[in-house]
């Protein structure tokens, strides 16, 4: 049999037992991501660190959690919470040191917790020795080459290259000052002018991030998650954006050349023991070009982000779980599903708002937000998600169920989304904010009692507290911990087929149902009303109470979904699966894991 090749038990089997030389382990993982800063503060000074997640390993353990991915811990002046980095081959000091980094990655992988680190190769800090070196070289320099250095148009030279939009709004451009005080060049900055882009058509840009690799996967980094993966190449000609027409020709974003960069990096990924994975950061509307940076010779996995703007609705998940699917099948390679991250607005009060779609540019101070459906809806999407075939992303604390807090105090906020915005966009520290451990006053054990944390807690979450929650059997903790143990316990989760079940719960246009194998069902209903669920089956596991609701032209009753509610069902009566797949309602959306593999 062809390594490559799992039966379902194999599958799980695998889930269960990790090993360090699994090639297949990211196909069906589950990564938690942790935000340094925010997870828990081992050395007291309200910032977390390294330390701090050392010591709550066998939480995530516990959780059931196959992987780490880890923000930024490099060494950098924080203008974007890490993301402009000074130092890819060391550790931020408030974090810790590399030493730590080390121990950590030892530590988890032997509780069979994989690490994935972060690197940004768009751009780098202002106050990396490379673009530190760039200015003091002055213009026309080999040193200013590695970067987007030009002299501005205009008789002398005072107008902007180009008026490409910032991601963080704004100008992309700013001007140096030369040594004798008069303006001098301009450089690209996509996000602030304290992140100078790279120019990723020079050979040092290239040689220097194969050794950045290489230097995280001899130290037992399992895999990268590629920030901005698809802005690195710029056209050299600087056109306006729409002057040049048709796909890969935009200025800045997705452009045909980054696929060269990403089959290099994959060339040093496939020389290490083991899949060392390629995860990209990939804002592409074109679900086609998309999958493109999936292809077998690039990257892994890449997030999909398509289902985590969706607004809340059966309808618009199940078109954004059979575009995804069927995207991914030419290029054999699993989604992943992910609810939020570092960036977005949290699921709990996502879901809560009228408008439940994630657009970033729609972030903005004071949007009503119904608290409990946005829990309950969360809820039901955590299920929704565990059970889709690929890969699972968390992000810390949603676990937790916290929502967004958005009333920090504006003289708090970090984030230069914020800044950028006149003030206008809240930024992303709301989805920042430290996890509570214990307690029942901030800081909730993240840091010493007494300790003013680095973005501070709300006095309400003493509700949400890891503890409060691990002595509560309903709570979101304990929910996840379910959906976790059985994701991991049943062969029909993970990598595999995904097939439609529409006619065994008529629930209308509110009802999601698929079937994961013939003996697993996940059931949705995004609706208000309950809907019955079909006789010959077993509960699981549900997001919510279930319900009793009268059989038409039946004096019994049967057991009903609530609304905003997901349940996870055991198909106990074949005849079930026998007729759905003889009305024809259940079509194969994604390939088995036989058919999807990759080979070789």
């Amino acid at each position: 049999m062809d390594s490559d090749v799992l039966t379902r038990e194999q599958a799980a089997e695998r889930r269960t037992t990790p090993s360090t030389t699994d090639r297949l382990w990211w196909r069906s993982a589950v990564i938690y991501q942790v935000y340094v800063r925010s997870f828990a503060d081992g050395s007291g000074d309200g910032t977390g660190d390294l330390a701090g997640v050392r010591a709550h390993l066998g939480y995530l353990k516990d959780l059931g959690v196959d992987a780490i991915w880890f923000n930024p811990w490099y060494p950098s002046p924080m203008a974007d919470g890490g993301y402009d980095v000074e130092d890819y081959r060391d550790i931020h000091p408030q974090f810790g040191s590399l030493g730590d980094a080390e121990l950590l990655i030892q530590e988890a992988l032997t509780l069979g917790m994989r690490t994935i680190i972060d690197v940004v190769p768009n751009h780098i800090s202002d106050q990396h020795e490379w673009f530190q070196a760039a200015l003091a070289a002055g213009p026309g320099s080999p040193e200013r080459e590695r970067f987007w250095f030009h002299p501005g148009k205009g008789e002398n030279g005072d107008e902007i290259p180009t008026h490409w939009v910032s991601s963080f709004q704004g100008s992309t451009w700013t001007r140096t000052t030369n040594d004798d005080g008069t303006p001098g060049e301009w450089y690209l900055h996509m996000f602030t002018p304290e992140q100078p882009d790279l120019n990723w058509n020079h050979p040092d840009v290239r040689r220097e991030h194969e050794d950045i690799l290489r230097f995280w996967f001899d130290r037992g980094v399992a895999g990268v998650r590629i920030d901005s993966a698809a802005l690195l190449i710029k056209d050299a000609d600087l056109p306006e954006v729409g002057q040049k027409q048709g796909p890969g020709e935009h200025p800045t974003e997705d452009r045909d050349e980054l696929h060269d960069v990403y089959r290099s990096w994959r060339a040093v990924a496939d020389t290490y023991e083991g899949t060392r994975v390629l995860v990209g950061e990939i804002w592409v509307p074109d679900i086609d070009r998309f999958t493109a940076y999936l292809r077998p010779d690039e990257m892994h996995t890449a997030f999909n982000f398509d289902f985590l703007a969706r607004p809340w609705g059966a309808a618009s998940f199940r078109e954004s779980i059979e575009q995804t699917l069927a995207a991914h099948a030419p290029v054999g390679a699993p989604s992943t599903w992910v609810l939020s991250n570092h960036d977005v607005t949290r699921p709990v009060t996502r879901y809560g708002r009228e408008d439940t779609a994630f657009a970033f540019l729609k972030k903005r101070f004071g949007v009503p937000t119904d608290p409990d459906v946005g829990r309950d809806r969360a809820r039901a999407a955590a299920l929704l998600v565990a059970a889709l075939p690929g890969s699972l992303y968390i992000y810390q604390g949603d676990e937790l169920g916290l929502p967004e807090v958005e009333d920090l105090p504006r003289e708090l906020i970090e984030d230069p989304m914020h800044y950028r915005s006149g003030g206008v966009d809240p930024g992303r520290d709301g989805c920042r904010v430290p996890l509570p451990w214990s307690g029942d006053r901030p800081p909730f054990g993240f840091s010493p009692e007494g300790t003013d944390t680095w973005l501070p807690q709300p006095a309400e979450w003493v509700s949400l507290t890891v503890e409060r929650q691990r002595a509560d059997p309903t709570s979101t903790l304990n929910l996840y911990r379910d959906v976790l143990r059985l994701r991991r316990e049943l062969p029909e989760l993970g990598d595999g087929p995904l097939e439609w079940w529409d006619d065994a719960v008529p629930g209308g246009p509110d009802v999601l149902a698929f079937r994961r194998g013939d003996r697993f069902a996940c059931v949705v209903n995004t609706g208000d009303t309950p809907v019955a669920l079909p006789e010959g089956t077993t509960i699981l596991l549900s997001s919510a109470p279930l319900e009793r609701i009268a059989r038409v032209g039946d004096p019994g009753d049967s057991t009903a979904l609530a609304g905003d509610s997901t349940a996870w069902l055991r198909i106990d009566d074949p005849n079930l699966t026998a007729d759905a797949a003889a009305s024809g309602a259940a079509t194969k959306s994604t390939p088995t894991p036989e058919d999807s593999a990759p080979r070789g």
